[in-house]
This record gives structure tokens, sequence and C-alpha cells, in this order.
């Protein structure tokens, strides 16, 4: 069987989130506080930390439905982090820099989605997948 790796040049973690956002229904980018963020209808779901403030990684920071912050973190601590700014409101900061699963960042990114999405774009997106993470043993 022949491998599914793509020749050339591999996609940056940048690239490859701008692909999964820009993939969802009616979705822009737009440059806001020097970074990337990703918008429907003008309402922001995801927004590219690239070592914010001096932090010491790579992440997008996301809105999560209530308590999904929460149980993220403790179950893994150096994956998801609660980010400056818009974690007291619920949002989840999740690292794309070390080798992560894209699998769970795309499903996170379109949880986001559908957070701010008006319904008509909702119903297009359709239902996000089952979040699954395994408790990481320190």
């Amino acid at each position: 069987m022949a491998s599914k790796r793509r020749k050339g040049r591999a996609r940056s973690p940048v690239e490859r989130l701008r692909a999964i956002c820009l993939a969802l229904p009616e979705t822009s980018e737009k440059a806001a506080w020097s970074e990337p963020t990703w918008r429907v209808r003008g309402r922001l779901f995801a927004q590219l930390d690239d070592h914010h403030h001096g932090a010491d990684h790579l992440a997008v920071w996301l809105p999560a439905p209530l308590g999904e912050q929460e149980s993220l973190i403790f179950l893994d601590p150096d994956r998801f982090f609660r980010p400056p700014y818009v974690g007291p409101r619920g949002w989840v900061g999740v690292r794309i820099d070390r080798r992560p699963s894209w699998r769970l960042v795309a499903n996170l990114v379109k949880r986001a989605y559908l957070q701010v999405a008006p319904p008509r774009l909702r119903e297009a997106a359709g239902p996000a997948a089952p979040i699954v993470v395994k408790r990481r043993r320190a």
C-alpha cells in the first residue's frame, strides 16, 4: 500500500489550522491583535496564539461549551490551558506545536464554530464529533 504522505513541503501547524478553520461554512480570516483570527459572520471562533506575550507555545484559543475547558485541562494539562483574557469566559487554549492530533484539533475547532455560528450555518456544518481525551499521567 502506498504512503498517503504528501510529496513536497509539509504544511506548518498554522497552515493546517487555517485550512481547518476556512473549510467551515462562511468562515473568514482577519488579523487582530497581531494574530490571525477566524470568524463566521464577524463572530470570532478561533484565534492563533503564536507565543503571545512570550508564552512558550503555539496554540489556538477556542470558545468551549460549559465545563469543557475545565475537563480538557484536567485530562491533559500539557496540551490544554486556560488562555489569558478569554479563559474566564470558558475559552480553552489548545497547543498545536507538539505533534497534536489534528483530528482532535479539527473537532474542537468545529465545536467552537458551532458555539457562535447562526442556526442556518450550524445546520450546514453538521454536528461535531465527540471529543475524546484520555487522562495523561504525570
